[in-house]
């Protein structure tokens, strides 16, 4: 089995050679599929023109998150086909244009919510009554050299490569978000019948989470009753799916 929660790892920009490559080896007949990836393309966040910063809701806080429709996509992180999650993509928003404020922004936020923005890429098995439980999950990235940007990442351990940690995925599993502290990765103010998500949340829903509520252990479950209409979580998942030897071959 896979250590599910690794040490909290710094993050390194992956090039599209270095990716192709990560990809390609020992998947001529493998299926590379883009969870989550709709019609439109990932951002990252900007509040709303006209939105004071007091009034912007792009910060997701202590929840793990799934998004149920994109752009009329029912279920977009729904694994179709068992395989291996091998990289993810999240849009993170700049949270302002200044960069005093940003300053401000980050050691409040920090205080808030328990520390810098970090996530964690969770797989998820579907229960009754909108429960999931956590098959498996990533080490915690680290976000704050990446605001403001559209960031793709291998399922590794920066800075060094030496351990690959791609997440064995079955069929019906979920790829949610784990944000055990806060990350500014939501859009909002979109078509309410396109685009929706849910949180690991059963009460409160429209306050922030006053106690961390982000599913952080393997074999945990929670109800996901907290579901919000016309906003997307920025963030979409790499899966190669599972070659099968083929009946007859030579050897």
């Amino acid at each position: 089995m896979f250590k599910r929660l690794l040490s909290p790892p710094a993050l390194i920009r992956v090039g599209a050679p270095l990716a192709a490559a990560l990809l390609v080896p020992g998947a001529a007949s493998a299926a590379v599929i883009q969870l989550g990836q709709t019609k439109s393309r990932l951002v990252a966040p900007t509040c709303p023109k006209g939105t004071s910063t007091n009034n912007c809701r792009i910060v997701l806080e202590r929840t793990t998150a799934i998004q149920t429709q994109s752009d009329g996509v029912t279920n977009p992180m729904v694994v179709k086909h068992r395989g291996w999650i091998v990289a993810f993509s999240v849009g993170i928003s700049r949270l302002s244009s200044n960069n005093k404020t940003v300053h401000n922004l980050l050691h409040g936020l920090d205080t808030t919510y328990g520390g810098t923005p970090r996530l964690a890429l969770t797989v998820l098995k579907p229960g009754p009554k909108n429960s999931y439980t956590v098959k498996a999950q990533s080490g915690e990235y680290h976000l704050i050299p990446f605001l403001g940007q559209v960031l793709t990442e291998p399922m590794s351990l920066p800075n060094t490569f030496k351990a690959f940690t791609a997440l064995p995925v079955r069929k019906g599993d979920v790829i949610g978000l784990t944000i055990p502290t806060w990350a500014p990765v939501l859009t909002y103010n979109l078509t309410g019948s396109a685009f929706a998500y849910r949180q690991s949340r059963t009460s409160n829903c429209t306050s922030a989470a006053g106690s961390q509520t982000a599913q952080l252990k393997v074999g945990s479950s929670k109800q996901y009753r907290c579901s919000y209409t016309g906003t997307r979580v920025e963030y979409s998942a790499t899966e190669i799916t599972n070659a099968p030897y083929p009946k007859h071959y030579p050897h």
